[in-house]
């Protein structure tokens, strides 16, 4: 008897290490042979922690990549927090990283964490940045890190301005720029819906605009646009709200302080209820091809279907799924 519960502890013992070693880190890894994309997540309102997984499946499952996503985790219960704005474990894999994309919200990461991102930005290497991630961070005034907050404006085009169209009562239809279509990013991509509504955007004349938001009259891909006169956050003058439409979509190449070259996608589209609009996807999917350099790899219609299931929550603040933890979204 003395010798079976010595086995049985041996055994458990064991399965504990293999636990701890494999299924209880706070992130996701999606396995391919292709290059290494890192996707962070961590926003309180636009439920990112699941989208940006959905995403992730797709690249690597789809397309071959092999995807290693981050979360905000809670760091007394290890769950995910999306109100966690100051730790994202996990960030050391950008040191591997071909790519990162990002939907980020006011994050203020401890200087360990955030070197991990700086790094990789200072060296050069390319973004995809989704929606709030115009304003990724927010760093106290004696913070080390706070040139940051300008991060959306400075490098990815535009931070913070405004809700362009009624938050939660006006949907977005994506309409492709006319001379950008022939661009290897919009190969194979229509019909671009987001439920969210367009932001104020004003990216610099360096970066080309891909798509821009129509401001529809209600919350349905058939809505007709609206119409009507808006300021804008610099203007005395209103305007209509579609003339012109805001981008919701551009690239840019940047040369950042560190001398080296960061190639640029930039959406405020991208809630993981915009992300249920499959030529959303299929956007996002090719400007990961075009971001990582493989633009001629990009297919007629790169295959955006959805791995698994996929029902997001509406979006809003403090609405994300309590009690989850990264090992619960493995497959």
């Amino acid at each position: 008897m003395k010798l079976h519960w010595k086995i049985l502890v041996i055994l458990l013992a064991g399965a504990a290490i293999a636990f701890a070693h494999n299924g209880d880190k706070p992130w996701l890894v999606f396995e391919g042979k292709g290059k290494h994309i890192v996707l962070l997540s961590g926003d309180e309102e636009y439920r990112s922690e699941e989208g940006v997984p959905m995403l992730a499946r797709i690249l690597a499952e789809r397309h071959g990549f092999r995807c290693t996503v981050l979360f905000s985790i809670n760091k007394q219960t290890g769950e995910i927090d999306p109100n966690t704005k100051d730790n994202e474990p996990g960030l050391e894999a950008l040191h591997s990283a071909d790519l990162c994309v990002m939907l980020l919200r006011f994050r203020a990461w401890p200087d360990e964490q955030m070197k991990q991102f700086a790094d990789y930005y200072r060296a050069g290497k390319p973004i995809v940045a989704l929606r709030t991630s115009t304003h990724a961070f927010s760093f106290a005034t004696n913070s080390a890190n706070r040139s940051f907050n300008d991060f959306g404006k400075q490098v990815l085009g535009e931070k913070w301005v405004s809700h362009w169209g009624r938050h939660k009562f006006e949907a977005t239809r994506g309409v492709i720029e006319p001379d950008a279509r022939n661009h290897p990013i919009l190969r194979g991509v229509t019909d671009i819906f987001g439920d969210t509504d367009v932001y104020e955007a004003h990216p610099p004349t360096d970066a080309k605009v891909l798509v821009r938001g129509r401001v529809l009259k209600g919350m349905k891909p058939d809505d007709p646009p609206a119409d009507y006169q808006k300021k804008r956050a610099t203007d005395k003058q209103p305007q209509g709200i579609n003339d012109p439409m805001m981008p919701v979509a551009w690239i840019r190449q940047y040369k950042n302080e560190a001398g080296a070259t960061n190639r640029i996608f930039t959406t405020t589209m991208g809630s993981s209820t915009d992300l249920q609009s499959e030529g959303l996807r299929r956007l996002v999917v090719n400007a990961c091809y075009w971001a990582l350099g493989l633009e001629k790899q990009i297919p007629a219609r790169s295959n955006a279907d959805i791995v698994g299931e996929y029902r997001p929550l509406p979006y809003g603040s403090n609405g994300f799924k309590k009690g989850v933890r990264p090992k619960d979204l493995q497959p």
